[in-house]
């Protein structure tokens, strides 16, 4: 497969559960990929992913054993802010905190080519107020890919208020090379998909805390009566507790409206530490 028209090398900062699965979907269309965290040991957890996620496309029969190694052969792993120096656009997927993201961005600025886009994967973030940290307001652009990467086709393309039709242009033709449908949203808390989902998941957990029914009814409820392929506890695991109440926080701060107060529940379990699949325990066991 080929990469986007002027696009051939990428990075990807975070090896998280998302940044991972974005250079997976990169290097799987043909783009030169560099895969940075800031420790080895992280980069290394991301990698393991990356190949699970390859055993299990193999073994559905969707990859060859041909076509993996020179996936693999495109990823380049790093811990080296200045080995980004050479991207034509990175990605960034660092956690959902505005303060990380600013500093992330600005230290990209300084290192890489003037021409270089800068896109991040925030879920909720503001574009133009990230966009700030740069003297590059106008290569600055929001790409919000699905979870998980790899598999969901949708990817949330925002504009700052600074951005350039050329880069909106070639972000849009990137997306689509590599095989994902862009959507254009305007630059506002939680988009389009967290603007709506989150709440939803938000009063499920309402729904739960005020004794209304268990999560296992709720997750029911959205199952077999909205046909949901997963119920929105279920969901809210599998995404992160504190992921969903980071969203909310920026929802609520950003709207002012109450409509989008964390649930007290939400809050309970993030303090605890108990954030889902990814520590063994949210509203479910996963031990």
């Amino acid at each position: 497969m080929e990469g986007c028209i002027g696009i051939r090398f990428a990075a990807v900062i975070g090896a998280g559960q998302m940044g991972s699965g974005i250079a997976q979907t990169l290097a799987h269309s043909g783009i030169e990929v560099t895969l940075y965290d800031i420790d080895q040991s992280a980069v290394g957890r991301g990698m393991q992913r990356i190949l699970e996620s390859l055993q299990r496309l193999a073994a559905k029969g969707k990859l060859t054993d041909e076509q993996r190694e020179q996936l693999l052969t495109r990823i380049t792993c790093s811990t080296q802010l200045n080995d980004m120096q050479q991207a034509e656009i990175i990605i960034e997927a660092a956690p959902e905190r505005m303060d990380t993201k600013k500093d992330i961005l600005a230290a990209l600025d300084r290192i890489c080519s003037p021409q270089t886009i800068l896109a991040t994967n925030t879920s909720s973030l503001s574009v133009t107020e990230l966009a700030s940290a740069t003297e590059r307001p106008s290569l600055v652009i929001g790409m919000h890919f699905m979870n998980p990467v790899p598999i969901m086709p949708l990817v949330e393309i925002i504009r700052g208020l600074e951005t350039s039709a050329n880069t909106y242009e070639r972000v849009r033709q990137l997306t689509i090379a590599i095989h994902k449908t862009p959507v254009e949203v305007l630059d506002f808390p939680g988009f389009v998909s967290n603007r709506i989902l989150m709440p939803m998941i938000n009063e499920a957990i309402f729904t739960v805390y005020e004794g209304v029914a268990s999560k296992e009814a709720v997750d029911s409820v959205m199952k077999l009566g909205m046909s949901h392929p997963m119920g929105p506890i279920t969901l809210a695991d599998f995404i992160g507790l504190d992921t969903c109440l980071a969203i909310m926080e920026t929802l609520y701060t950003g709207f002012g409206d109450s409509k989008y107060r964390p649930c007290p529940l939400l809050r309970q379990y993030v303090k605890a530490g108990r954030l889902g699949r990814k520590t063994g325990h949210g509203f479910y066991s996963y031990q």
